[in-house]
């Protein structure tokens, strides 16, 4: 830990209260990250035997991170977790929870992607608008991203008919100028 490290301290300018959770998520993954401590929430920093001469470095630093994440959740939420053995019980409760695909705001992104049109905006602000929308739609649906190592090129040939199908929502949506081009 570094000494400037306190458990006071709340990682996010604005505490988790039901609403946004992949943008909060993203948020704490980030600082954690910056911070070496992401280990604790994805189980690779794992409890060491009690008897270790490493278990009380451990677990003050796994109290920090509990402590901070529990900093930045609103005090309901964080009263309904405040008993968890372990930041990475904490991080799989709050997963189990809040990190759920919603079908009707998959539905509204998507649309919203479908009915954007360059109208009276410059191409930059048009695409600026799309990526976020992109964006958005992509941290609803992390879950589904294939993780796996195929040999194959399958998941190459996904991203790029993924990229394929962006470039042609895109073309779409800007205004007849563009047509010829």
């Amino acid at each position: 830990m570094h000494p400037s490290d306190n458990s006071g301290a709340t990682l996010v300018p604005i505490p988790f209260d039901d609403f946004g959770y992949r943008s909060w998520r993203r948020g704490i993954m980030r600082i954690l990250s910056v911070k070496n401590k992401l280990g604790f929430i994805n189980g690779e920093c794992k409890r060491p035997n009690p008897d270790s001469s490493k278990f009380c470095l451990w677990e003050r630093c796994d109290d920090m991170v509990t402590s901070w994440i529990l900093n930045s959740l609103a005090k309901e939420i964080a009263n309904s977790i405040e008993y968890v053995a372990d930041a990475f019980e904490l991080w799989r409760e709050l997963e189990d929870r809040y990190d759920q695909t919603n079908g009707t705001k998959l539905y509204q992104i998507q649309k919203e992607i479908n009915d954007l049109s360059q109208g009276a905006l410059d191409f930059t602000s048009y695409y600026t608008k799309m990526k976020k929308k992109w964006e958005k739609l992509n941290t609803l649906i992390a879950k589904s991203h294939c993780t796996c190592n195929f040999t194959c090129g399958a998941k190459e040939s996904m991203h790029k008919a993924e990229q394929d199908r962006r470039l042609i929502q895109f073309l779409m949506g800007l205004n007849e100028t563009y047509t010829v081009v």
